[in-house]
């Protein structure tokens, strides 16, 4: 799910570097390796109840299909605020009191902090986690995995696969064709500037977005070997998608209006901005923000930097997790299976919570196969199941919400003439390194 973040991920981690530092959660799972997992993921006997903190709502109704079919494994649900809104923080005090929930909902880019933290259980020797592999796309799995081949420290739920939405009439009436690649789309850019619009908007705030677009052209912010990792926020990609935007702002070739505001939607709604490189979430987005261009938007997949290629990514989504500490990762693991991949599961969740599922055979759903009036009845999900099987390897770090904080602080300052995108991400790169060494982790960058 796609959720606005207020708190810092980063200051949740410094507090839990002492809240866990030095001590175990009371289970064998601390995110030591496979070995670890395949110690610790011995089924448990008699009957089990788990504990599942989420935030989506209606869980409960989904889960109730499985207490039904598993009276040996029962769940019991929590709804609760999202992650960033106080969540997040109970978990790791949970952690360090021994008393975590057996499963919790942790977003893509906020698992390295609970991963550095030791706080995930390696479910990756359970069973059916290694066979769930094939329900994913490898970008997605290497989320969970962080690139490392045994251990698995999540199964996802939900996805923010990318395309690109775009006013159909607008293009038509100019007489543009759908741009399908990086050049094409710089050029529109400039054919529409000078009928009085703006292709797109660029929003300072919006870092995740351009992350996608890094992950895209096969940047890679961070990576980790063990405990250590190395940060490069300025790698080729980074420079290349950096310098590309740059210059559609230098040239005031696109409308750099704060997202999600009033005055975004309208520059929308009025005509004003022609596209937007969004994930699947932003279909309601657009249409609850710009209601009267009902029928007159469409979705395209996103324009490539080399031609002929179908590469995507990812903005936004969650995960669920096993807790260290949890006495049955076992059977957790199963429920986490039959939650995230099987067609009863997902076919409830997409419901009773409106998910988009991680799972690329949940692109098949009903709910996903029809057409929608907004979009002039084009069935879009069909575009967002493409880009789900293309989405690019990205790993996150442990620090990313104060990266995004540090980095969209650059991007103001690009936006409004004031620096540039490169120097932002380079400040944001010393910061984000500083930001970890404080932590004690350890970093290369």
């Amino acid at each position: 799910m796609k959720t606005t973040k207020f708190l810092s991920v980063a200051a949740v981690a410094v507090a839990a570097t002492v809240a866990l530092a030095g001590c175990s959660a009371g289970g064998s799972g601390s995110g030591s390796g496979s070995d670890t997992a395949a110690a610790s993921c011995k089924p448990s006997s008699g009957k089990v109840t788990l504990d599942f903190t989420t935030w989506v709502p209606n869980m409960d109704k989904v889960v109730a299909i499985w207490n039904k079919e598993n009276p040996d494994i029962q769940v019991k649900v929590s709804i609760v605020a999202n992650g960033n809104s106080g969540t997040y923080q109970n978990f790791f005090n949970q952690l360090k009191a021994k008393q975590a929930p057996d499963i919790g909902q942790v977003e893509y880019d906020t698992l390295p902090a609970f991963r550095v933290q030791g706080g995930l259980e390696d479910i990756g020797a359970c069973a059916g986690i290694s066979d769930a592999k094939k329900d994913f796309s490898s970008g997605l799995w290497n989320q969970v995995t962080f690139g490392e081949s045994k251990s698995v420290y999540a199964v996802p739920q939900d996805s923010g696969p990318m395309a690109l939405y775009y006013r159909k009439d607008l293009f038509e009436k100019a007489g543009l064709d759908v741009p399908k690649t990086w050049d094409e789309y710089a050029e529109d850019a400039v054919k529409i500037k000078a009928m009085g619009g703006n292709i797109t908007n660029f929003a300072k705030g919006d870092v995740n977005q351009f992350a996608g677009l890094v992950s895209q052209a096969g940047g890679q912010w961070f990576s980790n070997s063990g405990s250590d990792w190395t940060v490069n926020l300025t790698d080729s990609a980074s420079k290349k998608v950096a310098d590309y935007w740059q210059d559609l702002i230098d040239k005031k070739l696109v409308n750099t209006l704060p997202s999600f505001t009033d005055q975004w939607n309208n520059a929308y709604d009025k005509g004003q901005d022609w596209t937007w490189v969004s994930a699947v979430w932003g279909a309601n987005t657009i249409s609850s923000g710009a209601p009267s261009t009902s029928g007159k938007w469409a979705v395209a997949p996103m324009p490539q930097w080399t031609a002929g290629e179908t590469k995507s990514a990812a903005w936004g989504g969650s995960s669920n997790v096993v807790f260290t500490g949890s006495k049955h990762p076992a059977e957790a693991s199963k429920f986490l299976v039959w939650l995230n991949t099987s067609e009863e599961a997902l076919a409830a969740l997409n419901k009773e919570a409106n998910l988009y599922p991680a799972s690329t055979t949940g692109a098949d759903l009903p709910a996903l196969t029809e057409g929608l009036p907004f979009y002039g009845n084009q069935k879009i999900y069909e575009e967002f199941a493409t880009a789900a099987k293309d989405i690019q390897p990205f790993t996150w770090g442990p620090t990313m919400t104060q990266t995004y904080s540090d980095v969209s602080d650059g991007f103001g300052q690009a936006a409004s003439g004031n620096g540039t995108l490169l120097e932002a991400l380079r400040s944001g790169q010393s910061k984000t390194v500083a930001a970890l060494k404080a932590q004690s982790i350890p970093v290369k960058g």
